[in-house]
Formats: C-alpha cells, structure tokens, sequence
C-alpha cells in the first residue's frame, strides 16, 4: 500500500541539513544531547520520545522510537502503557478546552 509516508525516507532526514548546514549541525548536536543518558536513562527517554510521537503523530517517529525502545530493552507492554498515557493526556487536553467552549457559550447566550 502507498502511502504519503515511506519508510525509506527516514534515513534521508540528515539531508534535511543540505542547504542549512551550521542549522542542521546544530540541531543534531542538541538533538543527541537531549537523547544522551542523564537524569533519564536512554530507555526511559526512548519510551517518553515514543508517546510524544504519536501525539504528533509522526510516522517516521514512531517508527524510529520502536525500534530505539526495543533496542534499548523495553517491550511491547511497556511500550503500549507509554502510548495510553500520552493518549489520556491528548484526550484530557482536548476535553479541557471544553470549558473554554463553555465560557463563550454561557457568554454568547446570556
């Protein structure tokens, strides 16, 4: 199946530095830090970088972040837990902007 996103082009995201090298260089250089063991274990950073992810929903993340999980020893239920919470966080934000929606209902209605 085709589709707009192809698994190919995932190890193409270094040339995204091409025309912008000392930006790209930048980027990458932070972009390794921030994955680097610190506070964090490697692992648990993986799993946070997986559920963030899917709220962007990202499919060349998602892929990437798979692999680096497992890779870096977390399995599926682990994995899947991760996607539940950032799921109930998306899902919780989306639902507190609902009184947002109510304030300008009770005012537009008054």
């Amino acid at each position: 199946m085709d589709t707009y996103y192809k698994p190919e082009d995932l190890p193409k995201f270094e040339e995204i530095g091409k025309e912008a090298p000392d930006l790209a260089r930048k980027f990458f250089e932070y972009y390794n830090a921030v994955f680097t063991a610190g506070e964090l274990s490697e692992r648990e950073k993986a799993l946070i970088a997986l559920a963030v992810a899917h709220a962007v929903q990202c499919p060349y993340c998602i892929d990437a972040y798979t692999q680096a999980c497992l890779e870096k020893g977390s399995n599926l239920a682990e994995m899947t837990e991760a996607v539940h919470v950032v799921s109930a966080i998306r899902g919780g934000a989306s639902l507190v902007h609902g009184v947002q929606m109510r304030n300008v209902a009770e005012k537009l209605s008054m």
